[in-house]
């Protein structure tokens, strides 16, 4: 135990220290994020933060982890990593577009798949029973990588926002993967903790206002170990195993999952930007930048109360769990117009269902 807790506070504080000088190479880089249209902040600041995380988490990794794992696949997860960080360095001071970038983290999810094989290969259900994935076993866990490191990197629009609410999922995955989960390896959960404590080293740094930004280069990977840590103990995945990362990850999983749908519906392309995102409409409504975040900070703690049930829920319970979240979760998109304004179909059916049921009455 004391072994771990140095090893959290020395990642903390490597990142922590390490930041300033992130900075400092950003500017000489030219990785610095100007203001325009679709930016919220109003001066030039430097992102490629991600970096300092990148290797405050893989010299704890090293020092303190390396006979913990496999030596094949710790290098391999190592490599996939570096393809992640070189991508969005490149995309903080180039702007890759948006196929370029979807490469880069399709070549490192390969590596996760073949060189690191850390794979989803099958799926049990109940009464259905077990179901292997077979050649399906490759196309699931690449879009499970995918999926999630974009859901990451699309939240990061304020400061101290993908970073913060990346802290709060990290730790709920932790307590889970080390309490609930039969997980045989314990580091696993440790390695959850150490992302987490680079993420509470650099937050300072981050927060509004913010000094530097996490970047591309951190939005995505974060997005990509959290992936990684998630298909972890996932690799004989129950439906409940299945839904708890996704529901610890509420926040930029639905934040997603509404842009992607509002674009379709509005007849634009899926990979278009827009100003429509749930940060987006919380300023909308008047809220200032630091009230936003810890309002999202907020609904992040409600998504990972709601996961901690789930381990020690019974499957009928879990599923109506499930109808409630989702339900709740519908209305609050409605009512915040994350799906696009006179976009109200559920809150829409319940006015007619009131307005018939107060008819009938009379």
């Amino acid at each position: 135990m004391f072994k771990t807790i140095f090893m959290l506070f020395g990642t903390g504080l490597i990142s922590l220290c390490i930041t300033p000088f992130i900075r400092k190479l950003a500017f000489t880089l030219g990785a610095v994020d100007k203001p325009n249209q679709r930016r919220v902040n109003k001066k030039a600041i430097p992102t490629i933060g991600g970096l300092g995380i990148f290797i405050a988490v893989n010299i704890s990794m090293m020092l303190f982890l390396r006979y913990n794992f496999p030596t094949h696949t710790l290098f391999s997860v190592f490599i996939a990593e570096c393809v992640i960080i070189i991508t969005g360095i490149i995309d903080d001071i180039r702007e890759l577009r948006p196929r370029q970038k979807m490469l880069g983290i399709l070549i490192a999810a390969l590596i996760i798949y073949y060189l690191a094989g850390i794979q989803m290969n099958s799926l049990t259900l109940p009464i259905v029973g077990k179901i292997q994935f077979g050649i399906f076993s490759m196309p699931i866990t690449i879009f499970w990588i995918l999926a999630i490191t974009n859901a990451v990197n699309l939240i990061d629009g304020l400061d101290g926002l993908a970073t913060g609410v990346s802290f709060i999922a990290l730790c709920t995955m932790g307590i889970i993967a080390y309490f609930f989960l039969n997980i045989q390896n314990p580091s696993i959960a440790i390695s959850i903790f150490i992302l987490a404590a680079a993420l509470l080293g650099f937050l300072p740094y981050n927060f509004h206002p913010a000094r530097i930004f996490l970047g591309d280069t951190g939005a995505l990977f974060i997005g990509f170990m959290i992936s990684i840590f998630s298909l972890q103990g996932l690799k004989n995945v129950t439906f409940i195993t299945l839904l708890i990362p996704v529901i610890i990850l509420g926040v930029p999983v639905t934040d997603t999952f509404y842009a992607i749908l509002r674009r379709i519906l509005n007849k634009q392309p899926i990979s278009r930007a827009d100003k429509h995102h749930l940060h987006h409409q919380l300023l909308q409504m008047g809220f200032t930048v630091p009230q936003t975040v810890f309002a999202i900070y907020g609904i992040s703690l409600i998504f990972s109360f709601i996961s901690l049930m789930y381990p020690i829920s019974s499957f009928a319970a879990s599923i109506f769990l499930t109808i409630f979240v989702l339900l709740g979760l519908e209305l609050f998109i409605e009512a915040i117009g994350l799906l696009g304004e006179n976009r109200h179909p559920f809150l829409n059916m319940i006015r007619k269902f009131a307005h018939r049921l107060n008819r009938n009455r009379k």
